[in-house]
């Protein structure tokens, strides 16, 4: 069984930084592409970022391009959201998605993605 696990959330003042990472058990992060989405209460989910399964392209939704960085790392290419310049509006709980298939692209449809985690809270305050 796949089970994502998000970490990193929290409070921050506007203008701060935090970076979310992706643990996952009976899943291996390395020739998968992965997303992060967010959901702010009363809307509907919505991509922020994404990385091919090398890692070597990335896409972004505009709200978050030049404040938000999605990286692979490690040896598990565990992949990381680094949120700098937060806004109010960044406000939401985050999730990390994988691409089942292998060898996956910069997918930014949920549709493309099999397994998703729990979430983590951000609270960006004003």
């Amino acid at each position: 069984q796949v089970q994502l696990v998000e970490s990193g959330g929290g409070l921050v003042q506007a203008g701060g930084s935090l970076r979310l990472s992706c643990a996952a058990s009976g899943f291996t992060f390395t020739g998968h592409a992965m997303g992060w989405f967010r959901q702010a209460p009363g809307k509907d989910r919505e991509f922020v970022a994404s990385i091919s399964w090398t890692g070597s392209s990335s896409n972004y939704a505009d709200s978050v391009k030049g404040r938000f960085t999605i990286s692979r790392g490690d040896t598990k290419n565990t992949p990381y959201l680094q949120m700098n310049s937060l806004k109010p509006e960044d406000t939401a709980v985050y999730y990390c998605a994988a691409d089942g298939a292998r060898f996956g692209g910069t997918w930014s449809s949920p549709r493309q993605y099999d397994y998703w985690g729990q979430g983590t809270r951000v609270t960006v305050s004003s």
